[in-house]
């Protein structure tokens, strides 16, 4: 007589809606706090891998234009002229920082010594690099989140799991009832917290993965255009001072 009135009273605590809506609010409050803790780091993954494939997308495209102009025989200072009056990406903020330090260091003449044109090939190739960094390290913000959403997502849904199992016991075990009834809500909200774990952990893992070598290719190209850059400046000091030595 007891266990029908307790097993009543249960099925009237639970209305019986398996429906997602319906576990989370049926749920323990740990486990609710999981499962909001789960869905906003969804959420907020998806909105870093809208952004960081739009901007990378977007940087494709303006470094493919670059490129076209770089190459195309108009002069460097022509063309430094022209762009850094406009909207700067990683690329021309890099070729900008190597022909402000270039310009400087040639202000008051080409240096006539092999000591001094070494000393302005560095200094170009510093200033590029220390700003390949520091545009990196901005293109690179959001990865961070991912790498950790991806790794502890599921670990997260797990322990309310884990969490919602154990109060689905206690709930048979002071309703000495143990028949689907009463079991399976427990089991749903707990396993509903896992699901949640997987669905923020496995976009956030793929995308990381795809941003990861994408980021690196786009490093890659910033580091062969420093490369390219410095091998045109080091050819133009060489024109310069194999001039002055036919005019000598």
């Amino acid at each position: 007589m007891n266990e029908n009135v307790d097993a009543s009273a249960v099925g009237e605590s639970f209305s019986g809606d398996l429906s997602m809506w319906g576990l989370f609010l049926h749920a323990d409050l740990v486990v609710k706090l999981v499962m909001l803790i789960l869905m906003t780091a969804s959420v907020w993954s998806w909105a870093i891998i809208f952004e960081k494939r739009a901007t990378l997308k977007k940087l494709a495209r303006r470094a493919a234009k670059f490129d076209d102009s770089f190459w195309s025989g108009e002069t460097l200072d022509k063309l430094y002229e022209r762009v850094k009056k406009g909207r700067q990406d990683p690329l021309l903020k890099t070729f900008c920082a190597g022909m402000e330090e270039w310009q400087t260091g040639v202000a008051g003449g080409v240096p006539s010594s092999e000591t001094l044109q070494a000393s302005l090939r560095q200094r170009v190739e510093r200033a590029m690099a220390v700003t390949i960094n520091r545009e990196m390290n901005a293109l690179e913000r959001g990865m961070t989140f991912l790498a950790s959403v991806g790794s502890t997502a599921t670990f997260i849904g797990l322990f309310g799991t884990v969490w919602g199992i154990m109060h689905s016991f206690t709930a048979i075990a002071s309703t000495n009832n143990t028949s689907l009834a009463v079991v399976a809500p427990g089991i749903a909200e707990a396993l509903f917290a896992t699901a949640l774990g997987l669905v923020a952990a496995i976009p956030a893992v793929v995308a990381y993965n795809i941003f990861t070598n994408a980021l690196d290719r786009y490093a890659d190209r910033l580091d062969g255009f420093t490369s390219d850059f410095a091998a045109i400046l080091s050819r133009h000091l060489d024109t310069l001072e194999t001039g002055k030595k036919k005019a000598a």
